[in-house]
């Protein structure tokens, strides 16, 4: 009976071991198939898988041969699903990028904005000397410019057509022919209703002689008008209204916007403004227009500077930053103007020809005498002269007055079909 038994448990561990010895070895066979090209990390996790498979029929002795089977299935299973799974990753040919993190301060955002903004070296320095240079307040824009030539005594909206008026005579004319012309125009009554009921003929002879004063007389004329349609009698106090009157442009504009309204809205710039600009390097590039000069003026010149700045470079342009030969020797910008000396450098006069004295070989060729004697006397030089005199100068009376002298030189004289009448009823004539 006990051999009995003990054959029956022999058998079984045997089949056991059989058992697991086959689902061992296909279990080694379906691993080194499937996992030949994986690395090294899944043949070792399933190894370990194999070292828990192994040990598990010792753990279960109950166990069936057919349950045994399954187990290895499913374990087997498992194992590829995992090595696979890991596997995933480690094979993958894309790889992934690192990302870039943007970090935005506030404080160097605006200290690059600092940095980033454009101004020419040295200007405040520039600037506190040319305000040294025109602390006295002598220059023809101090006496005579648009800011003195209106009558302070009139009512506000004369006052402003006023300054308008001579801001648009003012163009291309110099500062005392301009306050000569505002002073005979305000003898007439200069206002918006007087200048509506003044001929053509009679504004000419009044603001004469500004320059372009014939296409001058048509622009006031027509602005005078438009003032008294569309605005009530009284300028526009808009920078886009007063570009609409004829012949006012953006210099004009700002400057009537500046001194009869008291807003600063931008910079005149004339021609001073904008040769001086360029001169001392107060642009980023060098401008060619004075509305150009305007711009870059504007992107870097602080705003409260906007309405000092015209009337500083005017009279220092008046005064020592000439426009031919300025005065560079008594600027105090000579060490850091970048064109300080090279447009007014050092003329030399022209020296006159050596005279030959008594010892010259040439002395005999230079003397006139010698030259007097060699050539002959020519006896219509006399009667030559005398028809050149008649012809230069003449003795005419005038039915109104005396005589007067005459000249006959055309290049003297200059065209007389734009210069009007004059107060004594005659044309081209000169007082002796």
């Amino acid at each position: 009976m006990k051999s009995a038994v003990l054959d029956t448990s022999a058998t079984k561990a045997m089949v056991k071991s059989a058992v697991n010895k086959g689902g061992i070895r296909r279990l080694r066979s379906r691993m080194a198939h499937g996992l030949t090209s994986e690395d090294d990390s899944p043949k070792v996790k399933a190894e370990i898988q194999e070292q828990s498979i192994s040990d598990a029929p010792l753990q279960k002795h109950a166990e069936t041969p057919a349950e045994a089977v399954s187990t290895c299935n499913n374990t087997t299973t498992k194992v590829k699903e995992e090595a696979v799974h890991d596997q995933a990753p480690l094979t993958s040919p894309k790889k992934l990028r690192r990302g870039r993190v943007k970090v935005e301060y506030e404080e160097e955002e605006g200290a690059e904005l600092k940095r980033e903004r454009w101004e020419p070296c040295d200007w405040r320095t520039q600037l506190s000397f040319i305000r040294e240079m025109r602390s006295k307040r002598d220059a023809p824009v101090d006496q005579m410019g648009a800011e003195k030539c209106y009558d302070p005594e009139a009512p506000p909206e004369v006052r402003r057509y006023q300054v308008l008026i001579s801001l648009m005579l003012s163009s291309q004319t110099k500062d005392h022919v301009t306050a000569g012309a505002m002073q005979r125009l305000r003898e007439r009554d200069l206002s918006v209703d007087a200048v509506l009921k003044m001929d053509d003929e009679t504004l000419g002879k009044l603001i004469y002689p500004v320059g372009f004063w014939r296409t001058k007389v048509k622009y006031i004329k027509q602005a005078t008008a438009l003032i008294q349609k569309e605005f009530n009698g009284d300028i526009p106090d808009t920078l886009e209204g007063l570009m609409r009157l004829p012949g006012v442009g953006p210099k004009m504009a700002h400057l009537a916007m500046d001194i009869a309204w008291n807003r600063v809205s931008g910079i005149g710039v004339d021609t001073h403004v904008h040769r001086i600009s360029n001169r001392l390097g107060w642009t980023k590039k060098e401008t060619k227009t004075p509305e150009e000069t305007r711009r870059a003026l504007e992107e870097w010149l602080p705003r409260d500077l906007w309405s000092e700045i015209n009337w500083l470079l005017v009279g220092f342009g008046q005064q020592v930053c000439l426009p031919v030969a300025p005065l560079c020797s008594v600027c105090l910008n000579q060490h850091t103007c970048p064109s300080a000396h090279r447009l007014s450098p050092n003329k030399k006069l022209k020296s006159s020809p050596a005279k030959p004295t008594g010892n010259s070989p040439d002395h005999k060729l230079a003397s006139p005498t010698a030259q007097v004697k060699d050539e002959p006397a020519d006896t219509s030089l006399s009667r030559r002269r005398k028809n050149t005199v008649k012809q230069e100068v003449q003795l005419t009376s005038g039915e109104d007055g005396p005589s007067v002298l005459r000249k006959r030189n055309s290049r003297r004289a200059g065209p007389q079909q734009d210069r009007p009448l004059s107060s004594h009823g005659t044309q081209g004539t000169a007082e002796t």
